[in-house]
């Protein structure tokens, strides 16, 4: 009896990607191929190293307190002399990748950015002990200006000065998101009913998101065009407009195209913003640091936009759960708060009384840290501060990085990876300079035309309609790839990650698609004689 795939219809592609899962590891003589993960299979090691190294300067610096009452006791750090101390331990370990990459990254904060290097190491020391509650909750001070200047210098180019922009550390981009869209919902800047515009197609959690029960929130897709390059034709962003839309957010570059934004996508949406400066943007730029000369929204529109970055992808962290969210000081979000009704803003006075004796005064990023931990618990919000150090030296790396070797490693990386399996199923790709190529959404439409004409692909898409594909590929070759649809696509696709197997597993689901393919065709041949 032939299974009925419709069922699966209603699943997020991560929870169908179960069923998948399940059908592909079915056979104990095959090896299972998962590309419907995102999580990579390579990690930046260097920062680690010198993270583990540094936690033994810490250590010996905790060791010269209180450490006559026992061997395993430690005590605080002593600041005075802590500079001096801190470069005989590289000096003695000089030669060493790991140290010389330490004291490179101390050079870097004190010479280049003019901060204090005793009062950075003190942080980093007490960070990495975790000895103290993070303070302020919202982001360690030097911390944050460190995190700061990587991710403008990567997200806007350094067209924006790091003054103007604070942070907040959260755990990985998903809590950013989740943070960001429950304060709106506190402070009254959603409301059930009101239109949300999505950068379609995209990380299917958000298209869930706004739908949950406790948003409520009318979803108005923003459509990306294959037949551009999956870049936004002029006339979807011109729903911008609607005075009803309160928020657009996408994720840039995409999510499964793996496209950034080209220049006339960021202008259009800048003028539309000046047309409409109350309109919000929410922008997740994970994968902004795998492109080639990215420009966030945030470098456009900065007043309106709220920028979250995640150092999972890039630096392969995933379990480190390491993010931010960026908001410039005078931002139009605040502009809101202030021009809320007088019976909302009494609502937030008492909600954030405990907080301040101006709760009005409280800034936008200020009632995300207090409403990450249900505003009561404020004093003891924050990204632990072992995660906020690796954080740090996550950013240094890349900043002292002057060649940008590591970029262009993981660059290669993923294209070589593309291109192979491409290749193997026997269609070639077009060059477009703002692909990422982290994802790669396989256009059955496209695909089978390329390889069998034009009759073949409309048979096929009538295929796809059942649900049956991506099942029987699951089944008979052991490749998971999770469905385009489910992340808004209009045209049947697949996304494969790019990020998460070796190239020689590329070229093996090149082949094995093709190899179905042809296996749909015989039947297409048989149906049409």
């Amino acid at each position: 009896m032939s299974t009925d795939y419709s069922k699966f219809a209603s699943l997020s592609p991560f929870e169908l990607k179960d069923e998948l899962i399940r059908l592909a590891s079915s056979k104990a003589d095959r090896a299972m191929l998962n590309a419907g993960r995102g999580n990579p299979n390579f990690l930046a090691t260097l920062p680690r190293a010198v993270f583990f190294l540094f936690g033994q300067f810490a250590l010996a610096e905790s060791r010269l307190s209180m450490s006559y009452l026992s061997p395993a006791l430690g005590g605080m750090v002593r600041v005075e002399g802590i500079e001096g101390r801190f470069d005989r331990f590289v000096e003695a370990r000089q030669g060493q990748e790991d140290a010389d990459a330490l004291a490179v990254a101390v050079s870097y904060v004190r010479d280049q950015m003019g901060l204090s290097a005793s009062e950075f190491l003190q942080e980093m020391v007490e960070g990495i002990l975790g000895c103290y509650y993070p303070t302020p909750p919202r982001m360690l001070p030097l911390s944050e200006k460190i995190v700061g200047q990587y991710v403008l210098r990567e997200m806007v180019g350094g067209d924006i000065a790091l003054d103007t922009t604070e942070f907040f550390a959260t755990e990985g981009g998903t809590a950013a998101m989740a943070y960001v869209f429950n304060t709106m919902k506190q402070n009254g800047l959603i409301n059930k009913g009101d239109k949300v515009a999505i950068g379609m197609p995209v990380f299917s959690p958000y298209i869930e998101i706004p739908q949950l029960e406790e948003y409520g929130l009318e979803v108005v897709s923003v459509q990306a065009d294959p037949a551009l390059n999956w870049q936004y034709p002029e006339h979807e962003l011109e729903k911008l407009r609607d005075p009803g839309v309160k928020i657009f957010f996408c994720v840039n570059p995409s999510n499964p195209p793996s496209v950034k934004m080209d220049d006339a996508s960021l202008a259009k949406i800048a003028s539309i913003v000046k047309e409409r400066p109350d309109l919000m943007i929410l922008t997740d730029d994970v994968y902004g640091t795998f492109a080639d000369n990215f420009r966030s929204l945030y470098a456009v529109c900065p007043r309106n936009t709220i920028l979250v970055y995640s150092f999972s992808k890039y630096f392969g962290a995933t379990g480190w759960r390491l993010g931010v969210i960026g908001m410039h000081k005078d931002n139009a979000i605040d502009v809101h708060l202030a021009n809320l009704p007088a019976e909302e803003k009494s609502r937030l006075a008492k909600r954030y009384s405990s907080l301040t004796l101006d709760p009005s005064a409280l800034k936008f990023i200020d009632r995300l840290v207090a409403d990450s931990r249900a505003v009561a618990l404020n004093h003891t919000a924050g990204l632990s501060t072992p995660q906020q150090v690796q954080m740090v030296l996550f950013s240094l790396f890349v900043l002292t990085d002057h060649e940008e070797r590591y970029k262009k490693v993981l660059k290669n990386l993923i294209r070589r990876r593309e291109a192979v399996m491409y290749r193997e199923l026997g269609v070639s790709r077009s060059e477009d300079a703002n692909a990422v190529d982290y994802y790669t959404l396989i256009d059955l439409e496209d695909t089978c035309r390329a390889l069998y004409g034009e009759d073949f692909a409309k048979w096929m898409l009538e295929r796809a309609s059942t649900g049956e594909i991506l099942f029987r590929i699951a089944d008979e070759t052991g490749i998971v790839l999770l469905p385009g649809g489910g992340f808004g696509t209009v045209r049947a696709a697949a996304r494969a990650s790019l990020a998460n197997l070796n190239e020689f597993q590329y070229a093996a689901i090149g082949s094995a698609l093709r190899k179905m393919v042809d296996e749909y065709y015989q039947e297409f041949k048989q149906k049409k004689s």
